[in-house]
């Protein structure tokens, strides 16, 4: 069990190391782009270190923006952990930062900047603590990392998820079109997803050119003979993709996980979730090179590494993963999916309600609610026993069955004693594909309470995943035992990935202070707001009193703004948004080339994930020609996104004629869309006087209008769409859509 001492006993030899963070141009994939290098390089260097060393690292900040450096599964000082604004000071432009502490263990881990998604640019590298007492037999080493790369600016994929936008599917070929599933007897299940507020399965957000190997496409290693024992120390510093390794040549022996040694395991087909490390030993073979291969998840990529010379012992394949006939298996079990990522009010959490209401456990006749729930482990049997192994208790969900980490078992015991005190914590996964915004127990980090611990107690968590992607939730500061079938010898890990819909349970011994992070190591959910502090309630160190906290928590808070512009024969329209996690300003506008016109500023408050109420002022003509006779009125609403799918606005101006509006869009095609939406008005002359010689309708009692529209958007790339449409205010007509 580890266990971190701030004193330094036994310190033997200072290792120091200089890194120097900053900007350069790199070509990774195809294109020069810009990105953030260590010591000029991706990824950064190798830190090699021995056990009971003392380390020294200085980093230099050479970058226009503020940096840092975690280093990722060491236990350390709370002050040196490198999460900036929490518990240490970010590194500002132009300046250098001294990292200091003991090395208290042994094995494989990294390091990467926790400063917004820098991460993704480049700033990551690989640690190994040679163990004081190797029991290991091999005869070298070779760090792997693997990593994603993005020729975009990070900030602005983040901005592209949030908007909606559906080209990174149709890029990497994983989008599931209305004719795919139609095709593939799929309807029914495509049904009960949109009935949910969902599209479909998801995989992977992202669209990835390169897959990188030690910071190239494939990396090769002939300087490896035959008969010679390699242990390969792979580290997956990606910013959002899992993988599945496979081992060209014999199956490899599979021997540390995130650092601590497990009992060594023949294991080829390895889930290898984000943040994680684990360490194989394979033996070069007589003849051939042996492949190295990653896969990613959603079968969208793959980078290899090659040991040896001769002909290649290829890795065995991963088949591409089948989404739809997911969702015919999911939409069987007729589980209660999209548990909300946002609450009315994010002061009262109640996750075992959430976790009663939503998921496997939504489909149970009998709700219980808190009030029936004790603290105890023998309550929450029945829901948490039967999904730590990552299998449901009767076989369902077995299509997540393989995610589970029963293959690992700890060398030693790593149970604690019976006598230690047990605070038990529910964290239900939660998110929103919709708007991009994730969260614990419907509440994001930016609305979210501290977790208080106290030092002596074993912290027992319970991560229960009601999404549809794999989050995988790193620790800071300790190791947590991931509760698998080896019972008081489950494995030590600084990182678990909880599969869709399932549950995972970890518990770690609180022998710290301070505050501690805790966050789904998808870099894109974490400043999505998943992520949490566990604090032990002990005063701040006082270098940080000019580094609020708030400052970390406004990161995952942003406003992202976009804009569409349509550019079409027969009107033109833009779309303006700027939006955070409650509050969002629109700008709306459309002109015929007949004169009619409409304008729209509104801002809008959301209340949970799919209402939210809006206010602002319209202006409009209606009549063809006469663009002087525009009305302007103050509009007030409530706009909600229905089951289905659909996005409802119902409204009053202060005219008091009400308003309905519908519309949808369904991917029909792999890069078409059908879109189109209707609006009803109705002036029954509350406060103006109907005209009844337009639209009159039932004896002079109401005017009416009726605005509606239909087209279909074709994508050429993810900022340009071919558009066509009809409008019944400005006829058919196509153009061009431009995203920005």
């Amino acid at each position: 069990m580890f266990a971190l001492s701030h004193c330094l006993l036994g310190q033997t030899d200072t290792i120091v190391y200089r890194l120097t963070i900053d900007q350069k141009v790199v070509n990774k994939a195809g294109k020069k782009v810009n990105g953030m290098t260590i010591n000029g390089n991706i990824p950064g260097p190798t830190l090699t270190f021995k056990e009971g060393d003392y380390a020294v690292i200085f980093v230099e900040n050479k970058m226009d923006v503020e940096t840092s450096v975690h280093w990722h599964g060491l236990l350390l000082p709370n002050f040196y952990d490198g999460v900036p604004y929490l518990t240490t000071p970010p590194i500002k432009p132009g300046e250098t930062f001294k990292y200091e502490y003991p090395l208290i263990q042994s094995g494989t881990y990294w390091y990467h900047s926790h400063t917004l998604l820098q991460e993704q640019s480049g700033v990551y590298g690989s640690i190994v603590i040679d163990s004081k007492q190797e029991s290991l037999e091999y005869d070298s080493d070779l760090v792997l990392v693997i990593s994603d790369w993005t020729n975009q600016k990070p900030m602005n994929v983040l901005r592209n998820l949030k908007r909606g936008n559906e080209w990174y599917g149709i890029k990497k070929g994983t989008s599931t079109p209305l004719s795919m599933v139609i095709a593939r007897g799929g309807i029914g299940a495509q049904l009960n997803f949109w009935r949910q507020r969902m599209e479909g399965a998801d995989i992977a957000d992202i669209y990835y050119p390169a897959f990188l190997m030690n910071g190239e496409q494939n990396a090769s290693y002939p300087e490896f003979h035959p008969r010679q024992k390699v242990r390969l120390r792979i580290i997956n510093a990606s910013a959002s993709s899992q993988y599945w390794l496979t081992f060209g040549g014999n199956d490899p022996l599979l021997v540390a996980a995130d650092g601590p040694r497990v009992v060594p395991v023949e294991h080829n087909k390895t889930f290898f979730g984000i943040a994680e490390t684990y360490d194989f030993i394979v033996t070069i073979p007589d003849e051939g090179q042996i492949e190295v291969r990653a896969s990613v998840q959603d079968g969208s990529g793959q980078t290899s590494a090659f040991l040896g010379t001769g002909d290649t012992l290829s890795a065995p394949d991963v088949p591409q993963p089948d989404k739809i006939a997911m969702m015919k298996e999911m939409a069987k079990m007729k589980m209660r999916m999209g548990a909300p990522a946002m609450k009315f009010n994010p002061s009262d959490e109640n996750p075992y309600k959430l976790r009663a209401n939503w998921g496997m456990d939504g489909n149970m006749d009998h709700k219980m609610d808190e009030s029936e729930m004790s603290d105890t482990s023998m309550k929450h049997a029945h829901q948490d026993g039967m999904q730590t192994d990552g299998k449901m208790e009767d076989g369902e969900m077995g299509m997540f069955s393989e995610y589970n980490y029963d293959y690992l078992k700890a060398v030693k015991n790593t149970d604690y004693p019976e006598e230690k005190p047990v605070k038990e914590v529910l964290l239900n996964l939660t998110g929103n594909m919709w708007r991009y915004i994730w969260s614990f127990n419907g509440v994001p980090l930016s609305e979210a309470d501290k977790i208080s611990i106290e030092k002596g107690q074993v912290v027992q968590i319970t991560l229960n995943n009601l999404t549809m992607m794999h989050h995988p939730m790193h620790l800071h500061g300790h190791f947590f035992r991931v509760i698998n079938k080896n019972g008081d010898r489950s494995p030590l890990k600084h990182t678990v990935n909880v599969p869709p819909m399932q549950s995972v349970k970890i518990e770690f011994d609180a022998n710290e202070d301070s505050d501690w992070f805790f966050h789904c190591h998808v870099l894109y959910h974490m400043l999505g707001g998943m992520a949490r502090v566990y604090s032990y309630d002990t005063p701040r160190d006082p270098r940080m009193e000019e580094h609020p906290v708030a400052n970390l928590i406004h990161e995952t808070d942003k406003f992202y703004s976009w804009g569409l512009l349509d550019a079409a024969s027969h009107m033109i329209g833009l779309n303006l948004v700027t939006s955070n996690t409650r509050n969002q300003f629109n700008l709306n506008l459309e002109y015929g080339w007949n004169q009619i016109a409409e304008a729209e500023v509104t801002y809008e408050r959301y209340l949970y994930d799919y209402l939210r109420v809006f206010g602002g002022v319209n202006v409009e003509n209606e009549t063809e020609n006469k663009i002087d006779k525009a009305v302007t009125t103050a509009v007030v609403g409530i706009r909600f996104f229905t089951p289905y799918m659909f996005d409802l606005d119902v409204r009053i101006d202060h005219l008091l004629r009400p308003q309905i509006g519908l519309e949808r869009e369904i991917m029909i095609l792999p890069r078409t869309v059908l879109f189109g939406e209707i609006e009803y008005q109705a002036d029954f002359g509350l406060v103006n006087d109907i005209n009844e010689e337009e639209n009159l309708v039932g004896n002079g009692l109401y005017n009416e209008e009726l605005v509606w529209n239909a087209g279909l958007e074709y994508f050429l790339s993810r900022n340009f769409s071919l558009m066509a449409s009809y409008d019944n205010r400005f006829g058919a007509g196509g153009g061009l859509s431009v995203r920005f």
